[in-house]
């Protein structure tokens, strides 16, 4: 059973569950039903943990696409992640946003304070996670990123001035 965070569920870490990446993937293939990609992966070198595209600077050591094409490549099949993650069993799990949810990221500490709002209003909610970063993203229905801006407007808020990111179609969540 996944952990919870306030009756909420969140995504597992493979780790946690004595699971490999593999494992992780294929689970949530089959039974969430979610698409999946294989992402770049960490190396160390001279005791440095560096990003497998080789970018000395890279942005999100692990934590991208290892590919180009990974719209494409991007399966909700239990036997192609089994099959992709064979190849490269190290990679990180990325799940592409726009399909079978959106995401809609936020510092940990808003995140927090929605939980408990929605929970008090019995809200039922998808799944949250929290990122090494101290963020958290709330899995939403897919279309909902679009629709955002305009909610956060009509709420009387400047977009630019809130520290919220959503993640729809054509992007990816780690």
């Amino acid at each position: 059973m996944d952990e919870t965070i306030a009756g909420t569920e969140t995504a597992q870490i493979p780790k946690q569950r004595g699971e490999s990446l593999q494992d992780t993937a294929v689970r949530y293939a089959e039974e969430r039903h979610w698409d999946v990609f294989p992402g770049t992966w960490l190396e160390a070198a001279d005791g440095v943990q560096r990003c497998s595209c080789g970018e000395p600077s890279c942005a999100v050591p692990g934590a991208h696409p290892a590919r180009a094409d990974w719209a494409t490549v991007a399966t909700g099949s239990a036997t192609v992640a089994r099959r992709l993650w064979a190849k490269q069993p190290v990679a990180s799990i990325l799940l592409p946003t726009g399909r079978t949810f959106d995401a809609i990221d936020v510092p940990e500490t808003a995140g927090f304070l929605a939980l408990a709002r929605m929970k008090r209003m019995e809200l039922t909610l998808g799944p949250v996670t929290c990122t090494p970063d101290r963020r958290m993203q709330f899995f939403v229905l897919p279309g909902a990123a679009a629709k955002v801006p305009d909610l956060v407007r009509k709420l009387g808020w400047p977009l630019a001035t809130l520290d919220l990111e959503v993640f729809g179609e054509g992007t990816y969540v780690p």
